[in-house]
């Protein structure tokens, strides 16, 4: 084990490092937004400059070839989902403090795990169940329906968590047929191809520094996701999985930092019962899944 030990550090710092930059993307959109600038205008940075900074790992991988999708319509319809989450989640920004919007977000893993039986065939058992039963508690205590303000960014929020669990669920069937970062430059290819034409209709030209703002949303976006495709070449999933929810800590840091909001207590609440059950599915995910085969390298 001692020889592994270096590369599982490496991949737990790197996919550390993945979680402390992108809560940075929500902050540029959310600054974008509060500009007025139309969301789809920038979900469509967030797609288009992600191709364009993924582009070179795909040449990389196969030259000009790799830059077709071998499954466009599959493709294409994980761009569509990712899109869809990704335009709900910036609109709950418009309402919600980005920590709670997350918080919220994290919905996600359980809704996947509850899906996972229809779309992947997979076994879900009575305490994984139980699990998503619990986190969905949390969620209700984040949301607190009846005793707080309605707020469309509540709804936005959870639209964005349901459509990115199917989006994982769909990614999750073709695991292991290209490459992480090639996969990637496929979505975001096929989604700026796909959102372009209806971008056109609502643009609004941006000013220099919002342009600049733009890139480096889909900038920290392909940042983000390089780091965690090198985090998982050097430790296992079900490790890094519960890492994610470190993402909540810069989220309430920058979101204060930037824009004066804290999360109340039952939000931290809220939060700590939906990523204990997220960290328990994982974890009896881990257990389901069968023992490595020792002769494959």
């Amino acid at each position: 084990m001692e020889p592994h030990r270096p590369r599982t550090l490496i991949g737990v710092a790197l996919m550390l490092a993945a979680m402390a930059v992108l809560p940075f993307l929500d902050v540029v959109a959310k600054m974008l937004g509060n500009q007025g600038m139309p969301i789809l205008q920038i979900v469509w940075a967030r797609m288009a400059f992600g191709a364009l900074l993924t582009l070179p790992f795909t040449l990389q991988h196969g030259g000009i070839a790799a830059i077709r999708p071998d499954r466009p319509f599959y493709h294409a319809l994980r761009a569509t989902l990712l899109m869809a989450a990704t335009f709900l989640f910036f609109s709950a920004l418009k309402y919600l403090p980005i920590a709670d919007a997350l918080a919220i977000f994290f919905v996600q893993p359980l809704i996947l795990t509850a899906i996972s039986p229809v779309l992947l065939k997979e076994r879900v058992g009575p305490r994984r169940w139980a699990a998503v039963a619990v986190g969905f508690i949390g969620t209700l205590i984040i949301i607190r329906p009846g005793f707080a303000e309605v707020n469309p960014g509540t709804f936005f929020a959870l639209g964005a968590g349901a459509a990115l669990a199917v989006y994982f669920a769909m990614t999750r069937r073709i695991a292991g047929q290209a490459p992480a970062m090639v996969t990637t430059f496929h979505t975001g290819l096929l989604g700026t191809l796909l959102i372009t034409p209806f971008t056109i209709l609502i643009w609004e030209p941006p000013t220099p520094a919002q342009w600049g703002l733009l890139f480096l949303i889909g900038f920290i976006a392909a940042l983000g996701h390089y780091l965690i495709v090198r985090a998982y070449d050097h430790a296992e999933a079900s490790l890094l999985a519960p890492l994610a929810y470190t993402e909540m800590v810069m989220a309430t840091v920058v979101g204060w930092w930037f824009f004066g909001d804290f999360p109340d207590g039952w939000t931290f609440l809220g939060t700590a019962i939906l990523i204990a059950c997220a960290t328990y599915i994982s974890l009896r995910e881990r257990k389901a899944q069968p023992p490595p085969d020792p002769k494959v390298a």
